[in-house]
């Protein structure tokens, strides 16, 4: 079946209450639908399925977590407020976490040891959060928050950052889509304020053929029409890169139409800003899960890199060593 796909201009025409602009996360199904599609990601041939198949495990303890958390909701008076300014909501990197986020931290430890198989590294790791105390934590959750690249320690940050996700998933999953401006500011949450980690083309319902950004930390999806940078905002110098037959190949606007059908995942580079996000295709993958899909493909990752171009922001469960030059 051949879709029709609209032009970014005839999208942006249409009566904005007849597209969906933003999906709140599903709570009973949102982390373990990220754990599934990870181990099934994992398989041999992928170079950090090891890896994946940990996070799969972290998924899962963040599911059960979810299950049993409930985070302190915003003031009213606060949610009122960052409307009257077109400002998210509940912006994460206020540097006033709800202390219940170390609550989380450790039922997603508790899960890690119980599914098992703990190497001795990720044993040292585990003792050592465990060890540390509620400032030092709160100090690296707000690094991350605020991606204070330099102060973020790399092995710890994914554990934190899956803690702050459950708290602020759970808190997502509770708003009121009445409540949720529109933003002055692209590229932001609405809910949280944080980064998008991937984006997704929706298939089914409300949703269908139209391409959501997904929220690194909260889960939140926010409508953003095609061929349009997803970090500066440009429709200028997009373009698509796949890969093929394990060979990158960068599309051309007219290909990109034809080719889709066969690449899942792209991603998608913009010359204005020089970044890229990627981009999953329900309709080819329907399991695709941005989240997971982004951290699965780390070999397109390197050949972007080579090719000059850097990500709009780290993967929220993989940081680099070393600060990245920003955006």
């Amino acid at each position: 079946m051949v879709q029709r796909i609209l032009e970014a201009a005839k999208i942006e025409s249409l009566d904005p209450s007849a597209i969906p602009r933003i999906r709140l996360p599903e709570r009973a199904t949102v982390f373990s639908a990220r754990a599934a599609r990870l181990l099934h990601l994992a398989d041999a041939s992928n170079p950090i399925s090891g890896y994946l198949r940990l996070m799969a495990a972290l998924a899962d303890a963040q599911q059960r977590a979810l299950a049993t958390f409930t985070a302190t909701m915003p003031a009213r008076e606060s949610i009122e407020r960052n409307q009257q300014h077109s400002m998210p909501i509940v912006p994460a990197s206020s540097g006033t976490q709800d202390p219940a986020w170390r609550d989380a931290l450790f039922l997603l430890l508790d899960g890690i040891e119980a599914a098992g198989a703990l190497t001795p590294a990720l044993s040292q790791l585990v003792a050592r959060l465990r060890s540390m105390d509620a400032a030092s934590l709160d100090t690296q959750a707000d690094a991350i928050l605020a991606l204070r690249y330099a102060e973020i320690d790399p092995a710890a940050a994914p554990f934190i950052m899956a803690a702050l996700q459950v708290v602020w998933t759970d808190i997502a999953s509770r708003i009121d889509m009445k409540d949720v401006p529109y933003l002055d500011t692209p590229g932001v949450c609405a809910i949280c304020g944080s980064v998008p980690v991937a984006s997704i083309v929706r298939v089914g319902g409300a949703y269908e053929n139209y391409r959501y950004v997904q929220c690194g930390l909260c889960a939140t999806e926010s409508h953003v029409v095609r061929a349009k940078c997803t970090n500066c905002d440009s429709t200028k110098g997009i373009a698509y890169h796949a890969m093929h037959n394990d060979e990158p190949q960068t599309l051309s606007e007219e290909q990109q139409a034809q080719e889709a059908k066969n690449a899942p995942l792209k991603a998608e580079s913009c010359e204005e800003c020089g970044t890229y996000r990627k981009i999953g295709y329900q309709d080819k993958a329907y399991d695709f899960e941005p989240f997971a899909d982004d951290l699965a493909s780390l070999t397109l990752d390197l050949l972007m890199g080579d090719a000059g171009f850097r990500r709009a922001a780290p993967h929220p469960w993989l940081w680099p060593e070393q600060p990245e030059e920003s955006a």
